[in-house]
């Protein structure tokens, strides 16, 4: 039994290393799993906790860890953790930030300012009464774990490293880790506790703020409406497709005409006849428009003529197609189909010919059933391609990611420049190729499966790393004055949402649904989503989530290190 005693107890080796992180994940993946409270878990962070017990028994055991190999670890985890976020919010983050998004955006800004806003006013009123508040490193931790915020807990170790190399910290750099745990689990009910309040306050009748949505959702959506009009205006016979949409100034796609006894796919060239039959695909409210103009509303069963269409879903998966428009293609005039739709990251385009196409896009194409499998070979539609990593985006983009986070920027006044580090870099060119990496032929699709496995395996490694790091101390934190980062972790999580909260409904009358998801993605906090869609019992909570969660997610990690860089440097 001596070589399985040695696996345990010689820290260090590479088997040691491996069996501890391993311990640790697997114990606190299974404690996420099975520990709820009413249906409220905090899932894979029970890995941080774990990690802080296996930490504070070898310490008790005298065994010690390769810092350098933790470190190590610590670091990789975080930049595939952040990157692969990156590449997710990529496509929806600059969309996001524009119309009725600029003021849910701006609720969570404000959140989050009114957090850091929250932090310091706790730090520099108290430090000289109470004396473990006089630790602004812990603070920032605290902060994090307040908000729930796992990625910006380590940009802000980052950016303490990068101060270390430069001016080392008398006792080794804080172990920021600690206040983050110690803030963490109350953070949780905090911000469920916050949603409650907002609706206690201003007495929210669940069902009618349900009929407001809808109301105001039907009202403002551009509803797509389905008919067959009959050509019955002689002024337009011999008129192409084109020219009458530019008569009646109103926009429609034509995916199928009769003419005599035959269906045809139209391309905007085809000419006009009296009574053809038009299968028109337009906005609700241009339908009267059109019949008015075209010719009255019948019926045709369109799967019963001697050519019948089709209308299939293939899946962009041509490399050399990514960055290319649709109009490129030619579908219509080239392989006799109507593209009517595009599907992308779970968001419905119209299939405009000026649209880039990329890799993953779903198109929703008509015509005759033969034209249409002709056109799918086009675009590839080879699904399994898909399952295939794009490897040289991922590492090439994490090496971009590195120089650019290691860009040091000069500041007046600051005896150390600042870096966007290890998560910032990362993150920030994540999401500018899942925005415009198809500009430079990268392919930034990845599958949901894998993206999630690339998320978690870096977001567990992290998680372990700090804990096995921090859990030295952890119980000394405690005993010196940790109790007091709990309840300040709780200040720092509800008087933002609450004001915030109060601020929006009372200025923009903001949907309480929508206000749930909004005050749950400023936090970046799943649990706290979870509840709301329950609490809700709809979906539109995930709608505000949505919203604010690429820009939230990446304001929480830029201004941690810009807090760790600018005042304790």
């Amino acid at each position: 039994m001596d070589w399985l005693i040695e696996l345990f107890m010689t820290g260090g080796g590479v088997a040691h290393t491996v069996m501890l992180f391993a311990i640790v994940i697997s114990l606190g993946v299974f404690l996420g799993n099975k520990i709820k409270v009413k249906g409220i878990t905090l899932g894979v962070t029970w890995i941080l906790f774990v990690g802080i017990l296996a930490g504070d028994l070898l310490a008790r055991g005298g065994i010690e860890e390769n810092a350098t190999v933790i470190n190590f670890i610590q670091d990789f985890g975080l930049i595939l953790f952040v990157f692969s976020i990156g590449l997710q919010v990529g496509p929806s983050f600059f969309t996001s930030l524009k119309q009725g998004g600029l003021k849910a955006n701006g609720v969570a800004a404000g959140i989050i300012m009114l957090n850091i806003v929250v932090m310091l006013a706790l730090y520099y009123g108290l430090r000289n009464i109470i004396p473990a508040v006089n630790d602004l490193p812990m603070m920032v931790g605290t902060l994090c774990g307040a908000v729930t915020n796992t990625p910006g807990l380590g940009a802000a170790n980052a950016a303490l490293e990068q101060i270390n190399h430069i001016h080392p910290f008398e006792n080794g750099i804080p172990m920021i880790a600690n206040g983050y745990a110690c803030a963490y689990p109350l953070a949780v009910v905090g911000i469920i506790l916050s949603i409650i309040f907002v609706r206690i306050i201003f007495k929210v009748d669940l069902q009618k703020e349900l009929d407001h949505f809808n109301k105001r959702n039907n009202k403002e959506a551009v509803k797509p409406h389905l008919m067959t009009v009959k050509v019955f205006n002689p002024a337009i016979a011999g008129k192409t497709i084109f020219q009458v949409r530019g008569f009646i100034g109103r926009g429609f796609v034509c995916s199928r005409i009769l003419h005599e006894g035959h269906v045809e796919a139209p391309n905007r060239e085809t000419l006009l006849n009296v009574d053809d039959k038009l299968y028109i695909v337009c906005a609700e409210e241009d339908a009267d428009a059109i019949i008015a103009f075209i010719g009255p509303e019948v019926q045709v069963e369109w799967d019963e003529q001697d050519v019948p269409m089709a209308s299939k879903k293939f899946t962009v998966t041509r490399e050399d197609l990514n960055g290319k428009t649709l109009g490129s293609l030619h579908p219509s005039s080239m392989y006799g189909v109507n593209v009517t739709r595009v599907f992308r990251s779970g968001i419905e385009l119209f299939a405009s010919p000026s649209i880039i196409l990329q890799v993953g896009d779903i198109l929703t194409v008509v015509g005759p059933e033969d034209a249409v499998d002709r056109f799918a070979n086009i675009i590839g539609d080879k699904k399994q391609q898909l399952d295939k990593p794009n490897l040289l985006t991922l590492f090439l983009g994490i090496s971009f990611g590195i120089i650019f986070g290691m860009l040091p920027i000069e500041i007046p006044g600051m005896s150390v420049p600042i870096k966007l580090g290890m998560a910032g870099g990362p993150l920030i060119i994540a999401i500018l190729l899942g925005r415009f990496g198809y500009k430079i032929k990268l392919v930034a699709y990845t599958t949901n499966s894998a993206s999630l496995m690339i998320r978690d395996i870096g977001l567990v490694l992290f998680l372990a790393s700090v804990g096995i790091k921090a859990g030295g101390n952890f119980v000394d934190t405690v005993l010196n004055g940790g109790i007091h980062y709990v309840w300040m972790g709780f200040l720092i999580t509800v008087i933002p949402l609450i004001v915030m909260g109060i601020f929006a409904r009372m200025k923009w009358n903001t949907n309480y649904f929508l206000l749930m998801g909004i005050m749950s993605g400023a936090t970046t906090d799943p649990p706290a989503l979870a509840f709301s869609t329950a609490y809700a019992n709809n979906g539109i909570p995930s709608v505000g989530y949505s919203t604010v969660y690429p820009l939230s997610m990446f304001l929480r990690i830029i201004t941690a290190q810009v807090i760790i860089l600018l005042l304790c440097s």
